[in-house]
């Protein structure tokens, strides 16, 4: 299902809209560190998209903000439903890509399919089963789901429990990764809550 997947501009256009709405609830908060106030300090980025989302590299614009109080000026950056952290593939593409390695097992497959380098994809597949499975967004997804979602199979038995195209698929994981993209505010998950 997701090894011919191609997202195009709406897809990232919606999430770019729902990131909007997130950093919105941000920005009328205060900085959590001082309790100053917070003002625009969006930052760049040259996302990849491989040949899954080369409409993913249209998104440059990181939404954050910045603490106004001199001696604080600590960074706020709202969790994000288009960028996994610090990564440089746009988050869809980490997902997806992270799937199509579990079917594929040739690096050259890999990288024909997804447009990634297949070192690169390896080192995601052992964050899913590594260092996100030890997250408490994992403990929180495990208790929603009956029946257990084993590490060696992450992401694919996430996406598999949600129903809808490859891109609300997409868009539902992205929601749920999103606390785990920014380490700059302590309980990013509770803006997401604001959403719904």
């Amino acid at each position: 299902m997701f090894d011919e997947v191609v997202l195009e501009s709406e897809f990232f256009d919606g999430l770019r809209r729902m990131d909007a709405e997130i950093a919105e609830h941000v920005r009328r908060g205060r900085c959590p560190r001082c309790g100053g106030a917070l003002h625009r300090g969006d930052y760049g980025r040259k996302p990849r998209g491989g040949t899954l989302a080369a409409a993913g590299e249209e998104q440059t614009r990181r939404f954050s903000f910045c603490c106004s109080q001199e001696g604080c000026r600590r960074r706020a950056t709202p969790p994000s439903l288009r960028f996994l952290g610090r990564r440089v593939y746009v988050e869809a593409v980490v997902v997806v890509a992270s799937i199509v390695a579990m079917a594929k097992t040739r690096p050259r497959e890999v990288r024909q399919s997804t447009g990634v380098p297949a070192r690169t994809v390896w080192r995601w597949r052992a964050w899913w089963s590594g260092a996100f499975a030890a997250t408490a967004v994992l403990a929180e997804l495990r208790a929603r789901f009956v029946g257990g979602l084993p590490a060696s199979l992450l992401p694919i038995v996430i996406v598999e429990k949600i129903e809808g195209c490859p891109s609300t698929r997409l868009e539902v994981v992205a929601r749920w990764l999103a606390p785990l993209t920014t380490a700059s505010l302590d309980d990013g998950a509770r803006f997401l809550k604001a959403m719904n």
